[in-house]
Order: structure tokens, then sequence, then C-alpha cells
């Protein structure tokens, strides 16, 4: 099932404290998987930056409710209702009701003006401050990846070839010491566009075919297949078919063909250029923020 936002978590927290006794992180989030029913497969599930999705959200749901004073952690690792929160487990918590709470007020409106601080219903249904921010990067990115393959189709045919080879380069195939011919000729390349040496010895190469097609252009089962009877001509057992525009669904089903005793990967528009932010290839790091949390293990070993 879907995880629940952070802030349907306030009353199943209180609750597992309900008995007034300390109990740990893993107590809290057992007792809040089990309430919803949460599969692993559910609690696996992970952000943009690849924290758990439950483990955020249940971590939030504490914090806000310590910041209101209905929880407190009264030992490294735990944490105990207050009398505040025991009156609390007969109402709906919610944001809204939190912000009654002078402590809890100044954490979450310190720095924005009064006039505009209340926040109706929309924190209500809001992400977590970590999902909010790997939802900005997401939509950064995305925003990005759009300029990139517009700039991308730009190039000139044989250029975006060798922007093909730098890329699988970046990923760790082979080195540019190893690769400095691994494009092959303007013509007669006999339906080869580069062959990546990823060992030493040349014992393992990719071959790729690049097309640098207007991204509204498909590429069809018969090109897929031209690029396989290439391979077989040389011998090739690995390719990479990128392109610049998407893949038709009886493309894509060719590649699938398990039948094929070589390995194709198909790359469409979206895909490289998410490769290229992924790998820094044609895009520039302008900021950096660093998310801090707490080193339990730090304070847990003998000082």
């Amino acid at each position: 099932m879907a995880i629940p936002k952070y802030n349907e978590f306030f009353n199943d927290v209180l609750k597992s404290l309900s008995d007034g006794k300390s109990h740990t992180y893993k107590d809290v989030d057992e007792y809040c998987a089990s309430v919803f029913k949460l599969s692993d497969d559910d609690k696996r599930e992970t952000l943009a930056s690849g924290m758990p999705v439950f483990n955020n959200r249940v971590g939030w749901a504490r914090t806000y409710l310590k910041k209101a004073g209905l929880i407190i952690s009264p030992k490294r690792g735990e944490w105990k209702i207050t009398d505040i929160g025991i009156k609390a487990l007969n109402d709906n918590v919610t944001v809204k009701y939190l912000e009654q709470f002078d402590s809890f007020y100044e954490f979450m409106y310190s720095n924005t003006k009064k006039d505009n601080a209340k926040s109706d219903n929309k924190l209500e249904t809001a992400q977590s401050p970590q999902e909010a921010i790997d939802s900005a990067v997401l939509e950064i990115n995305s925003s990005l990846a759009d300029d990139l393959l517009s700039e991308v189709l730009k190039m000139d045919p044989y250029d975006f070839e060798k922007l093909i080879v730098k890329l699988l380069i970046k990923m760790g195939y082979g080195s540019p010491e190893l690769n400095q011919n691994a494009t092959t000729k303007k013509s007669g390349d006999g339906g080869i566009d580069g062959i990546v040496k990823a060992d030493k010895l040349g014992f393992d190469s990719i071959y790729t075919q690049a097309k640098l097609w207007n991204k509204n252009t498909s590429v069809s089962r018969p090109e897929i297949q031209k690029f396989l009877g290439a391979m077989d001509t040389h011998g090739a057992t690995k390719g990479v078919f990128i392109t610049t525009s998407y893949f038709s669904k009886e493309a894509l089903e060719v590649s699938k063909n398990k039948q094929l005793l070589k390995k194709i990967v198909l790359i469409d528009g979206k895909r490289l250029a998410e490769l290229m932010i992924e790998y820094n290839l044609g895009v520039s790091v302008t900021t950096v923020y660093e998310i801090k949390r707490i080193d339990y293990d730090f304070f847990n070993d003998e000082m």
C-alpha cells in the first residue's frame, strides 16, 4: 500500500508510546508499520536520495511531536510520551493542532512573517522536508534534462557519436587513453558508430550506434535489426543503441528477445539526458547542499 504521509503518523506514534514507558526507534517504527499493514517491500521504498520513505516520514512525525512537547527523548535512541501527549491521545493530532504549542510554532515559523505563518491545511498534505528537497531536485533535473537534450540536438552527428563514447567512458567503460579512436570513420562504418574498449587487452568491447534524431521521431524495429546485423558482421556480443528520440514498442521488444546471442541496451533521449546529468557530462555543478543527521553510533561509542 501507499506509505502514509508524515503527518498521518502523528496519532500512531503517540499510541505506540501510550503506556508511558520509554521505547526505541525500532519499537515505534514497527508499531506504525503494523497499524498500516506495511510490507517489507513498502518499508524498502526509497526517496530519490536513497533514504527509506517509511523511516523518513515516521522520523519527521517524531520530530514534530517532540517540538510540540508531546513526546521527549529521555535517553539516546528512546522516546517517551509526555503528559501533554497523553491528553492528545483522544484528539486528532494534525499540524494545525500542533500550532497551539509555542515551541512548535516557533520551530515552524520563526523565519516567517506572522501574518502569513499559519498553515491552514497546506502542511497537512505536504511532503516531509527531506521529500520536499528530493522533489525539488527532481524538478530541477527534469528541466535541466530538457534543456540539455535541446543542446545535444544542435550537435553535428559525428560530434554526437563522440559524445556517446565520452559518456560510456564517464560511466566506467574503458578510459580516454584506450579509446582515442573509438568512433568509426564518418563513412563506411558498416552500421557501427563506435567501438569502446572496456579493458586494457581489448577482450571486452562495446559497439555503439548513435542516432541524432528529432525527439518526435521514433526508432523502429528495422533500425535495431540493422544494428544487430552490423554487430554480427563484427562478431560483437555487446551493443548500445543511443538516440535523442525514442524507441517504438516493436523496437523495444527486439532488444528484450531472450533468444538473442548478443546483449544490446537501448537508451532513448530522456535516459541519455539523465545519464549525462548523473555523470556530469555537458553540465556543471552550481550549488552543493549538505544534509546532515545525528550520528547515533558516535554517541553510543565509548568516549
